[in-house]
């Protein structure tokens, strides 16, 4: 019966992050730098309003684009710190995840046969949404632009067949965003092909050196972007599944039939909680993004002192390290540092072709944790250069 399975789906691989880390976790004695979940507890609060709604028995289906307290919740909080403008009512649809936004949003706007036009190396969820949606992805190497896509890039790559462009900034694996300058050369490329832009900004809560900015502040493409976001690394809620997407009250009509269809609505009891997180959660947020602003100094400092290149990441919690490679394949390369490091990074062409030679590190862990995987990778890299030497 297998053969008669969607052949799209059965060419879909599990994500490469998770199978590196499935294959290391029986190795006894491993720090695993490898998954992006941030470290942190659920916010007290935050727990508390999940639990009170199951004592109010608040426990059925909310509005298909979901309760409309949580809506103006996210409408305030795009406005104030994004300085976007959504209404609440018909331009805001509550998800599960932001990967259901993505799935939602692809399954919506691509027809058989449409390319997508997306940075590589990426976070690889991507790819198999664009291809169940029946599109194909095309892949823009930004390893020569600092891994910062830019217009002119998205201009060389357009074809007839191309429908949307994917915007992940901050960007998982590099932790790179980009400055309002350079979003503004990206919109007039937009706006002149008549694209449409997934803008994934899932990380913009954790931007240290500058506020984000959103593609969808400029006013002039703004009917062309769909902004997708969440609180899963905002409040360390990953697990509640809650996230949202912002459109044009045209597009979210549209959105709304495919996300009512798919999954008639998040989860009632985490909408109760997402509520308490953005309307009294913001002290705790910012917080968790101070604690990530120190471990993020403290990896910079010791790679350097390594004397290791990588990208310099102003937002989310990773660090995309350029690693030797010593006549090996960056999934060797990844395995031997387990092997005889004991430190596990996640080989970087797991986030497509364009990740070979790059190892990403997550610092959402423990200064700890950190410090101890940091004196494995030192150690490792001394005696390799012995070596060399002798």
């Amino acid at each position: 019966m297998e053969n008669f399975i969607n052949p799209t789906v059965k060419q879909i691989e599990i994500s490469g992050i998770r199978r590196f880390f499935n294959m290391v976790s029986h190795y006894e004695d491993i720090v695993s730098l490898t998954i992006g979940q941030p470290d942190f507890p659920t916010p007290p609060a935050v727990k508390e309003a999940g639990i009170q709604a199951i004592k109010d028995n608040r426990t059925t289906y909310t509005h298909n684009a979901g309760m409309l307290p949580l809506r103006k919740a996210i409408q305030q909080h795009v406005k104030s710190s994004y300085g976007l403008d959504y209404e609440a009512e018909n331009e805001i649809i509550v998800t599960i995840g932001a990967s259901q936004a993505l799935d939602i949003s692809l399954r919506t706007i691509i027809q058989p046969g449409d390319e997508v036009l997306l940075p590589g190396p990426v976070y690889p969820g991507y790819e198999p949404l664009i291809r169940l949606a029946g599109g194909t992805p095309v892949f823009i190497d930004t390893s020569e632009s600092d891994f910062k896509l830019t217009g002119d890039q998205i201009k060389e790559r357009i074809s007839p067949k191309t429908k949307a462009v994917i915007l992940p900034y901050p960007s998982n694996p590099t932790g790179v965003s980009l400055t309002k300058a350079e979003l503004a050369g990206i919109a007039d490329v937009i706006k002149e092909h008549h694209l449409f832009l997934l803008a994934d900004e899932i990380y913009s809560e954790l931007v240290y050196d500058r506020p984000h900015t959103s593609i969808a502040s400029f006013s002039d493409v703004r009917d062309q972007v769909i902004v997708i976001n969440g609180v899963s690394k905002s409040h360390s809620m990953t697990g509640w599944r809650i996230g949202y997407l912002l459109a044009p009250s045209w597009l979210c009509r549209h959105l709304l039939k495919v996300h009512q269809y798919n999954v008639s609505c998040a989860t009632s009891i985490s909408q109760y909680a997402a509520l308490e997180a953005l309307t009294n959660g913001k002290k705790e947020a910012e917080s968790m993004r101070d604690a990530y602003k120190e471990r993020r100094a403290f990896v910079i400092s010791r790679l350097k002192e390594m004397n290791l290149s990588f990208a310099q990441p102003d937002g989310a919690f990773y660090v995309f390290l350029d690693f030797p490679l010593n006549g090996k394949s960056t999934f060797e390369r990844a395995v031997q540092l387990v092997e005889e490091a004991g430190v596990a990074l996640v080989p970087g062409d797991a986030f497509s072709e364009h990740g070979k030679g790059y190892m990403r590190m997550s610092y959402a862990y423990s200064m700890a944790t950190l410090e101890e995987g940091l004196k494995r990778l030192e150690d490792f890299i001394s005696k390799e250069r012995v070596r060399k030497e002798t």
